[in-house]
């Protein structure tokens, strides 16, 4: 019998990970290896798992893009209370567009299955386990789908961290000016009495692909990114992380995991997935697919071990059929369900919840930007007072100045008439004689 995985056309949309319209079923093979068990006492003891009263607790280390969180949860925990509790901690409600990532036995990066048991699924045996909070399924628009702050910081930081390490190719100019975007999230507005020559000195701002292809000193990229950066005036530093994303989602390798896949000729190719659909590119060329295959065109993906079949749902046209390892066309399934459903999701109206959270998100920029204008207001204000206190000092200061100036005059009128009285008076007495 033919062991397959695959999944149809979504119908609904809650949550991905709890109540998915994209089925997969896998009949399991008999394997020789025996997977270690570790739920057993055997485990738990041998690596210094605690225990408390009838019920095993294990330690876990999640490291956010800027954050890390350590601490544990039961060993019949599932991926997705895990993933939950992460969430709670750190006030995460829109949970559909991320995920917890592990390394596997085999050292390979694996997203956690939220159905099974963390500690069924093949993550590296060390304490505390080790996870990875991640961006999973990528917005076609940023600042229409990403609502909460704290969401928006999170993309912001891993697309930034893709631009820089070159995972995602961005032009010298564009990337000049994500710098700038980027100092403005963290600085807030340009003042030349704080940001000194050589502020930017120690930051990491541009890839070094763009560095090394033209020949400018550290002092001339950091000028060109301060010129930018002053053109941000008023910018919240939540809006400047936003105003970032709005760029780079327009990058051509922005929000496409890549996989290493073969045609049945056996040339090498890339498989890319985002939110748009499934996309085919040749092996020296990220940028520009060779065959795309949007969502909505879509009626089914399958795999038998390494061999993949894509069915388009139009009946005329061939199936793609492509080959790769098991554990790739895993991922690749994940990937394809999630960001499947995801592009179902954009296209219905917004439940009751997002209604929710976007309107108190609305309503809490709208209070910050009141408070930004307040603020900056009562700034001018005071920059208008100490400017007419300056020009009254000047003019004081002036006024002394020529008032000096003429007692300085006068006195010495005074001494030259009194001199001249004199000499007069001398004139007229036998003084000479």
């Amino acid at each position: 019998m033919e062991n397959r995985k695959s999944f149809g056309r979504p119908q609904t949309f809650e949550r991905y990970f709890l109540n998915s319209a994209i089925t997969t079923k896998k009949k399991k093979k008999k394997s020789t290896t025996k997977t270690p068990d570790y739920a057993s006492w055997e485990f738990i003891k041998s690596h210094g798992i605690k225990m408390s009263f009838l019920s095993l607790q294990v330690n876990v280390r999640v490291t956010s893009m800027d954050a890390e969180l350590e601490f544990s949860f039961h060993s019949n925990t599932t991926g997705g209370q895990l993933y939950e509790q992460v969430a709670r901690t750190i006030g995460l409600r829109e949970m559909w567009f991320f995920g917890l990532q592990f390394i596997d036995n085999r050292g390979f990066a694996t997203w956690l299955n939220y159905e099974r048991r963390v500690m069924t699924q093949n993550v590296k045996k060390e304490l505390p386990l080790q996870f990875k909070l991640r961006v999973k399924f990528y917005p076609e628009d940023v600042a229409d789908e990403l609502i909460q702050d704290i969401s928006r910081r999170l993309f912001f930081l891993q697309v930034k961290d893709h631009i820089l390490s070159d995972h995602v190719y961005c032009p010298p100019e564009t990337a000049v000016l994500l710098a700038s975007y980027a100092v403005q999230a963290k600085y807030g507005d340009y003042d030349r009495d704080i940001h000194h020559h050589g502020y930017l000195a120690s930051e990491r701002l541009l890839p070094k692909r763009v560095q090394q292809q033209h020949k400018l000193t550290q002092d001339q990229w950091e000028e060109r990114i301060q010129i930018w950066h002053e053109e941000h005036r008023s910018l919240l530093k939540e809006e400047a992380m936003i105003e970032y994303l709005k760029i780079a989602q327009d990058l051509e390798m922005y929000g496409i995991s890549y996989f290493e896949i073969k045609n049945k000729k056996g040339t090498d190719l890339w498989l890319g997935i985002d939110s748009q659909g499934v996309n085919i590119f040749e092996k020296d060329n990220k940028l520009s697919p060779k065959i795309g295959f949007p969502w909505n065109e879509i009626k089914n993906v399958s795999y038998d071990n390494k061999r993949f079949v894509l069915k388009p749902l139009d009946k005329n046209a061939p199936n793609f059929v492509f080959y790769s390892p098991d554990r790739v066309n895993k991922q690749i399934v994940v990937l394809c369900k999630g960001n499947s459903n995801m592009y179902v999701r954009r296209r219905k109206a917004d439940t009751i919840e997002v209604q929710q959270m976007k309107a108190q998100a609305a309503q809490e920029r709208l209070q910050k930007k009141m408070e930004r204008d307040q603020l900056v207001s009562e700034m001018k204000r005071r920059e208008t007072i100490q400017r007419e206190k300056d020009l009254m000092e000047r003019e004081k200061t002036e006024l002394m100045e020529k008032l000096y100036r003429f007692e300085e005059t006068t006195k010495r009128k005074i001494v030259q008439i009194y001199i001249l009285t004199f000499k007069k008076a001398c004139k007229n007495t036998d003084f000479y004689e």
